[in-house]
């Protein structure tokens, strides 16, 4: 039997003395596509601190690659093999495109002429400040900044959210690339028709607790209604 890369169980965590996750459950194997589904709100963005150690976890267990991280510090964590591209893109805005994709760069597959032959955007402004990208060309450096790290598992947060449609379709043809080159991905997006396609598996999320596990083609039109407001 396959060992998971990321194992979530019984998950719960807090703001303060505010509980936002309670019993958040995923499990993601080598290779594979999961899709962390639900409405805003619902704990999807919480689910990922807490993955990356950006909020320590009140009960249950986070283990990545046959570690405990539950409780590690987040750097650490990302040092295990977890690339983070987090919701609104967060490039430092006063450093190149370069030096932005260079800062934490580490060795493995993924190289500068890799990622800039997957986002050819990024090679024809290596030299730009970060502040004069457009939005979708931020993204593209968010996603080239996380796997030059060499991630054995790439998380994408709201990755098209805000973005032009065309820019949209190409960022999800870039995931479908990852997919097929044997990517390991956490995805979050409301985007069903683009996400499905691609897709192994999805979690749904309602208020802080995961309620249905499954592949996207079991995933019902009552399912979609109940949590996803579709």
């Amino acid at each position: 039997m396959t060992q998971a890369l990321l194992q979530v169980s019984n998950l719960a965590a807090h703001y303060g003395v505010s509980q936002a996750l309670f019993d958040v459950n995923l499990t993601i194997l080598p290779g594979q596509v999961v899709a962390l589904m639900g409405r805003n709100g619902m704990g999807k963005s919480t689910t990922v601190s807490a993955v990356c150690g950006l909020l320590s976890p009140s009960a249950g267990k986070v283990s990545f690659n046959g570690h405990d991280c539950g409780q590690m510090a987040s750097h650490k964590i990302a040092r295990l093999g977890i690339g983070l591209v987090p919701e609104g893109r967060r490039c430092f805005p006063n450093l190149t495109v370069r030096e932005n994709l260079l800062m934490a760069a580490t060795e493995g597959e993924w190289s500068l002429a890799k990622v800039c032959g997957l986002l050819p955007r990024l090679s024809e402004r290596l030299d730009q400040y970060a502040n004069t990208l457009s939005g979708g060309e931020q993204q593209m450096l968010a996603i080239g900044r996380a796997l030059l790290t060499n991630p054995k598992l790439l998380i994408l947060d709201e990755a098209t959210e805000g973005l032009a449609p065309v820019i949209r379709q190409e960022i999800w043809h870039i995931v479908a690339n990852l997919k097929q080159a044997g990517q390991s991905i956490l995805l979050i997006d409301k985007s069903l028709a683009e996400l499905l396609p691609i897709t192994d598996e999805c979690v749904l999320l309602e208020r802080g607790t995961t309620v249905w596990k499954g592949p996207p083609n079991a995933l019902t039109d009552d399912l979609k209604d109940r949590y996803l407001g579709i």
